[in-house]
């Protein structure tokens, strides 16, 4: 059963007739009152309440009748209805602890496709107890692991892979937030349609409402053929955007668009689209930070993550490095027709107590880079300690220029063309080697003119 709760007769009847005639049970309040006593005595499953239900607009109302029923039931799934002029006053609604917001006018699909999310999530399944009960229930064969944090991980995708709900997945770089999307999408309803992959960090602002939303032939110079979009390409699909923390400000008003009402137009054209996608997102950033240090708006965090996943970094789930390993190693036999490798217990115990910053990653490419360097059939502590140790290393003696011989700025642009020059140009490789983003080493190379080539990464 849904509760409704607004002032407006022809919302409540709107509403109505739209959840009934999706099979959905429903009771209406118009006021604060009568809605508080129909959540203690009906016990909804779902709250619609609209914020502005009285002549008063400050939203004060709403958001005191949104208080009294989360204290009363701390579960219950609350949607708030608003307008984009009240966008601030959802936020203030996500913190006081609702679900989600809708946006008047809204779109009857994105009210369905929220409701029965919502009422999906609430189900209580029981939790699986280890591996082998996960895998005969969903899909995560790409996913290796036993601790019992990752498998609460694969129980939570498991059980929300089947919904629309957005999902946030954070931790820090190498420990697999590519592979949890990936599962996400193939456990979901829509594993056979496409699964699209961004990576916000590659995108520059100038280019991203072509890269997303396609562009026209005319759109703009050297706009010679149509293109289409990534959200385009991921309709009924999922669409899975990396690195959204390091997305710029103009950029992400044009993303909260989309994600709110499920539209966009393609660049140089004024026809509006409508998408149907499942959203996932991925950061190592701290995206509370950012929104208190104004670089990400608030109102795209509460859009992008009604779930959040966090990935433990390797070094807390120490007991997987061998089934890690082992899996990496299996593969590996096979590439590179060396049937009989295998790796020494000490070696292995070696690799259990690595720092591996880099998380599973590094732990892959520290694995393939001994087994095509060493001519042994069984790796020992010796073969990866030296592959470990080619690895760069920072110099805490570096030289550098005495003072007053050259600018911070000089400095940076002869980094800049330094890393460029060394990398040939490839731009991934070069601003992972300065410690920034693509973005970040698009704005130096403008800033400073330096001239060069882009090179396939």
């Amino acid at each position: 059963m849904i509760l409704i709760v607004d002032d407006d007769i022809a919302v409540r009847t709107s509403l109505t007739l739209l959840l009934k005639g999706a099979g959905h049970d429903v009771i209406t309040a118009s006021n604060a009152v009568q809605a508080f006593e129909q959540v203690q005595t009906q016990k909804p499953e779902l709250v619609i309440l609209d914020l502005n239900f009285s002549i008063d607009t400050s939203g004060k109302e709403g958001m005191s009748l949104l208080a009294k029923i989360r204290n009363f039931n701390t579960l219950i799934p609350i949607i708030l209805i608003t307008g984009w002029a009240s966008i601030e006053l959802a936020v203030q609604g996500m913190k006081l602890g609702a679900n989600d917001f809708i946006n008047k006018p809204w779109n009857n699909d994105h009210v369905l496709q929220s409701v029965q999310t919502l009422l999906q999530l609430g189900g209580k399944r029981p939790l699986s107890r280890n591996r082998k009960e996960l895998d005969k229930k969903y899909n995560f064969k790409q996913i290796v692991g036993e601790d019992a944090g990752l498998l609460t991980i694969l129980e939570t995708i498991g059980r929300v892979a089947a919904t629309n709900a957005s999902i946030l997945i954070t931790g820090e770089s190498g420990t697999g937030k590519e592979l949890i999307a990936e599962a996400i999408h193939e456990n979901s309803t829509r594993a056979a349609k496409p699964f699209v992959k961004v990576n916000l960090g590659g995108i520059s602002s100038s280019l991203f409402e072509s890269e997303m939303f396609g562009h026209v032939r005319g759109a703009f110079t050297d706009a010679r053929f149509d293109r289409v979009g990534r959200f385009e390409m991921a309709n009924k699909g999922t669409i899975f955007l990396d690195e959204i923390g390091d997305l710029e400000a103009s950029s992400q008003v044009k993303l909260l668009r989309v994600l709110q009402d499920r539209t966009y137009e393609v660049l140089g054209s004024s026809r509006t689209k409508t998408v149907d996608t499942r959203v996932v997102c991925a950061t190592n950033k701290n995206l509370n930070d950012m929104v208190s240090a104004g670089l990400f708006r608030e109102d795209l965090l509460y859009r992008i993550n009604l779930i959040s996943i966090h990935l433990p970094a390797l070094r807390e789930r120490a007991n997987d490095i061998p089934l890690l390993v082992g899996f990496f190693l299996g593969n590996l036999k096979e590439i590179y027709n060396r049937p009989d490798l295998t790796i020494s217990a000490a070696a292995m115990r070696w690799l259990q107590q690595l720092a591996l910053p880099g998380n599973i990653r590094q732990l892959k490419n520290l694995v393939e880079r001994t087994v095509l360097i060493s001519h042994a059939n069984e790796l020992g502590i010796d073969d990866f300690q030296a592959q470990l140790n080619v690895s760069p290393q920072k110099n805490a003696h570096t030289k550098l220029p005495g003072v007053g011989t050259m600018t911070l700025d000089e400095m940076e642009a002869e980094m800049v063309k330094q890393a460029m020059s060394f990398h040939k140009n490839r731009i991934t490789k070069a601003a992972a080697s300065l410690g920034i983003t693509r973005n970040a080493l698009y704005r130096r190379l403008e800033k400073y003119q330096i001239p060069f080539n882009e090179s396939e990464d």
